[in-house]
């Protein structure tokens, strides 16, 4: 046996000495795939490597960081915390209330809007404001109504107001009709419209699978500018959609997750290990291709990716 196989952390000695410690954790998992890819990997590691129980339980970014607030172990951990989209929550419960510990190490994510390239090379479409001049809404229009349409995130997602000010102030909603509606509803539109040789727009963002899945480009927007970007997110304000202003392009974000600040006392070595978990960007969009493109049940893709990873998983733990 390597030396480094006999440093084994603590905290990990105590998780496989038995059920003395209970090593049991909830984790939250939000609806879009790469979150679901990253929560079975975090559950992958805690079953396989740390012997201890999962269960994964669903819902939107309001709901786990509430349950993270409370302590109770009704949800532990939050597997894809993207900031500043989510810094409402974060502010109030990791900053506020110091109840939830965020990771210190992130991976980069960039948002934006994306067309197919087909749709892009033949209608001279490559900024945001493109998706205005009346030929191309016009071929955006797939339910005759007289605008296009233009997917802007999932109900309950913190990007999807973000994008709906965005519309708003880039002067689209003459033009265009922001769509709210699941994820998969989304791809399968793509890929329809990409069949059909039809325009299709919607919001976008790396790490996804879509990248691997269809040939699609990400449209310019006006660079970045923190005086164009004032967000107030409906859990601050209510009149969040009249106090907010968004002409400039998301500055790109740090994505990481977060945990209860009780699961360190329930389940000390699955927080260590929460506190090394890092994946890349590249990872991400790797898992959620496995997923999404091939249909591949979330818990098998971790499964492989974890046995592929030994090093990687090994340092994570302490190893």
């Amino acid at each position: 046996m390597s030396m480094k196989h006999l440093m084994i952390s603590t905290a990990l000695l105590t998780a496989a000495s038995g059920a003395v410690m209970a090593e049991d954790v909830k984790i939250g998992v939000p609806s879009w795939t790469g979150a679901q890819a990253i929560a079975h990997v975090l559950g992958e590691v805690v079953t396989s490597r740390i012997g201890g129980t999962v269960d994964y339980v669903p819902g939107n970014n309001a709901t786990i960081f509430q349950a993270m607030d409370q302590g109770k172990g009704d949800i532990d951990v939050h597997p894809d915390v993207w900031l500043p989209n989510q810094e409402s929550f974060t502010k109030k419960y990791a900053d506020d209330a110091g109840t939830v510990t965020l990771s210190s190490m992130p991976y980069e994510g960039n948002q934006g809007f994306c067309v197919s390239k087909n749709f892009a090379e033949a209608n001279n479409i490559t900024d945001i404001a493109d998706l205005g001049r009346p030929d191309v809404a016009a071929l955006m229009d797939s339910d005759g109504n007289g605008k296009g349409e233009i997917w802007i995130g999932a109900p309950g997602w913190a990007s999807a107001n973000v994008n709906e000010v965005k519309m708003r102030d880039y002067g689209l909603l003459d033009f265009l009709e922001p769509i709210r509606a699941e994820e998969a509803v989304k791809t399968a539109r793509i890929k329809d419209s990409i069949a059909k040789d039809e325009g299709y727009a919607f919001y976008c963002y790396k790490p996804h699978a879509v990248w691997f899945m269809f040939d699609v480009v990400m449209l310019t927007e006006p660079t970045y500018d923190p005086e164009k970007y004032k967000m107030v997110q409906p859990s601050d304000d209510a009149d969040w959609y009249e106090k907010s202003y968004v002409a400039s392009k998301d500055a790109l974000k740090q994505v990481q997750i977060a945990w209860s600040n009780s699961l360190g006392e329930r389940s000390p070595a699955i927080a260590e290990f929460f506190a090394n978990f890092q994946l890349t960007a590249d990872d991400v969009s790797s898992l959620a291709y496995e997923i999404s493109a091939k249909d591949r049940d979330p818990a098998d893709v971790a499964a492989d990716w974890v046995a592929a990873n030994t090093d990687r998983v090994d340092a994570m733990l302490g190893l």
